[in-house]
């Protein structure tokens, strides 16, 4: 079952009509996966295992850019209704990391996430 996504942002939540907004597929997918690639590792405190060791492994560390691909491809796919993941650097410097996540859906199409 899927639940619906929170429209965020900037990370806030949006209202609509005074109510919290959602959005539909494909901006929904495309939020999770953004959302999924921003957690930190243990920020979720119902699931600790999900996200990104930003803290452990990646912040401060500069660690292999494969590394950093393969953990950002990781908490992609743990996004409901997301099949496959290309994460792609086109930046990286010890103060900012700019790239972007294309997935496939169930459906088959694509789609991109930048970050």
């Amino acid at each position: 079952m899927r639940y619906p996504t929170l429209q965020l942002t900037n990370g806030d939540l949006t209202l609509s009509n005074g109510n919290i907004a959602v959005v539909q597929p494909p901006f929904a997918l495309a939020q999770d996966v953004a959302s999924a690639v921003a957690l930190f590792l243990g920020e979720l405190w119902y699931d600790t295992g999900k996200g990104v060791p930003y803290f452990d492994d990646i912040l401060g560390k500069m660690p292999p850019v494969s590394y950093l691909v393969t953990q950002v491809e990781k908490a992609a796919l743990t996004v409901q209704g997301v099949v496959k993941v290309k994460c792609v650097i086109n930046s990286l410097n010890n103060r900012k990391v700019i790239g972007e996540v294309r997935f496939i859906d169930e459906a088959g199409v694509v789609h991109g996430v930048n970050f």
